[in-house]
């Protein structure tokens, strides 16, 4: 047995949880009663972590620290004791002896819990076994822990109380905290290497005045001054193209987005996006930031630009693949855009394969994005571009010179999933309008308080420059990254239904 090995802490069983908060609650009563409240320690003057005693112990050995943290286990061996100190950086073992510490603070130490807050002075050694080690000589109590921790070897388990308990979770899993620093680290690639291109970072409203036409249901609130409703923002990109028209030349956002809407393995009501705008670029040149993009963080973050996600390595480094949809359909499904002479032929070969369209009048483009849906993306794990897509499903994207009935638009898949899209921007007042007033049409029919943003069409009416512009899910872009199965593992809090 290893002189860190924990031999006090075992699984709580909820019934039980009662009455260790009762014994402890007694134990903090009796520090109060003594004018030993942990409670009101202010500060403990720390000048070192776990990890850089570790990492400088040539430079550290029989130097006297201070570090303070969360006694993790303990071993008891009668008037001499091993505990193991976890603080932001990690853990190390404390060597704490009677003899070193004095018996008044050595059957004060004894009554402490695991889970309790300590401060700990004492000389840095190694011990005979070779663990690196702080021998104590002086401990103090800073704050105490009135719930039990789970179970060390098996930890916090179970998938939805880790969730709604991030905080016991980062206490019992160290490799979630490795996520949320990873995630920190992959959000600052991103800034470094947007503001290396010459982008300037932005913030734009998070609370808007109009619901606006596009397919997501925002959420609602009221404003109680202006006795308006008010709606939380489900994309940043009008905005950012409002900069445009103003004279910036390339801004990008990082924002937080509300949808009103399902939760699955990728989708929480709340998310993070990456959006960025440049003018006088067009949707191939924001493919080429795009793939650079990914590319240069994967290195920086993860040291190689190919990644293993959920068993399956991701190949960012090679030149992404190409297709558009018309070709992706085909590829997949064997239909042919090409083919079809009319709307209803085109339904009929949806029909024929199986394919349930919502709309009993679709056209032959949004035949064609549906059969995409149920046919091709899955099969694009590894990088790919579909660009070139219908006119009816892209309202905010420039329509094809050579071909009106599809946009100058692409989205980019990794691992079967949607991982950003991208356009030319549409900067046209005029077919913006007639674009908006269509989908506000049957936004209405839906339900749905849709109005035309005005404002948008009033600015593009003073003139925006051709633009290519890109946004994408943050958290998607970390779930590959650390090899996160649900967007619930890379976001500190994701939403969860409330307890009764």
């Amino acid at each position: 047995m290893s002189e860190n090995e924990n031999t006090t802490v075992t699984e709580t069983p909820e019934e039980d949880v009662f009455e260790v908060k009762k014994v402890r609650l007694e134990k903090l009563g009796a520090l109060r009663e003594a004018g030993k409240d942990p409670y009101k320690v202010t500060k403990y003057a720390r000048d070192c972590t776990a990890a850089a005693i570790k990492d400088e112990f040539d430079r550290l050995e029989n130097t006297e620290v201070r570090i303070a943290g969360r006694m993790m286990s303990r071993r008891d061996m009668g008037k001499a004791n091993f505990i193991d100190v976890a603080d932001g950086s990690g853990r190390i073992q404390v060597y704490i002896r009677v003899n070193d510490i004095g018996e008044d603070a050595f059957a004060e130490y004894k009554k402490w819990d695991i889970g309790d807050i300590v401060g700990v002075e004492g000389l840095v050694f190694r011990t005979r076994r070779g663990e690196i080690s702080i021998h104590a000589h002086k401990v103090e109590l800073l704050s105490k822990s009135l719930l039990p921790l789970p179970e060390k070897f098996h930890g916090l388990v179970d998938k939805e109380l880790r969730y709604r308990r991030r905080y016991v979770d980062l206490i019992m899993n160290p490799e979630v905290k490795d996520t949320f620093y990873k995630r920190s680290r992959i959000i600052s690639e991103v800034r470094r290497y947007l503001d290396g291109r010459g982008y300037l970072e932005v913030d734009t409203p998070v609370l808007h005045t109009v619901e606006i036409g596009a397919a997501a249901r925002p959420f609602v609130t009221h404003h109680n001054a202006l006795d308006i409703d008010m709606y939380l923002r489900i994309e940043t990109e009008l905005y950012l193209k409002r900069l445009i028209v103003g004279g910036f030349d390339k801004v990008y956002e990082v924002g937080r987005i509300f949808r009103n809407e399902g939760m699955d393995s990728t989708h929480n009501p709340e998310f993070t996006t990456v959006e960025m705008y440049e003018a006088y670029a067009d949707y191939m040149d924001m493919m080429a930031l795009i793939e650079d993009m990914y590319r240069t963080v994967a290195r920086n973050v993860c040291g190689s630009a190919k990644v293993t996600y959920q068993g399956v390595e991701i190949d960012m480094e090679s030149p992404w693949k190409r297709m558009t949809m018309v070709e992706a359909v085909r590829e997949y499904s064997g239909a042919d855009y090409y083919s079809w002479q009319s709307d209803e032929q085109a339904r009929q070969e949806a029909v024929k394969l199986g394919v349930a369209l919502e709309d009993k009048n679709a056209t032959k483009g949004l035949v064609l994005a549906a059969l995409f849906d149920a046919f091709v993306e899955e099969h694009l794990v590894q990088p790919t571009f579909i660009y070139d897509y219908p006119v009816e499903n892209s309202p905010l994207a420039k329509r094809k010179p050579s071909d009106p009935a599809f946009t100058e638009r692409f989205e980019y898949f990794i691992t079967g999933h949607e991982m950003g899209n991208a356009f030319s921007e549409l900067n046209d007042p005029i077919d913006q309008r007639r674009r908006f007033e269509r989908q506000v049409e049957q936004r209405r029919k839906e339900g749905a308080n849709a109005e035309v943003d005005d404002d948008f069409v009033t600015a593009l009416e003073y003139g925006m420059p051709p633009t290519g512009g890109l946004g994408f899910g943050l958290d998607r872009l970390v779930m590959l990254l650390t090899d996160s199965p649900s967007i619930r593992d890379v976001l500190l809090f994701p939403t969860m239904k409330p307890l009764k």
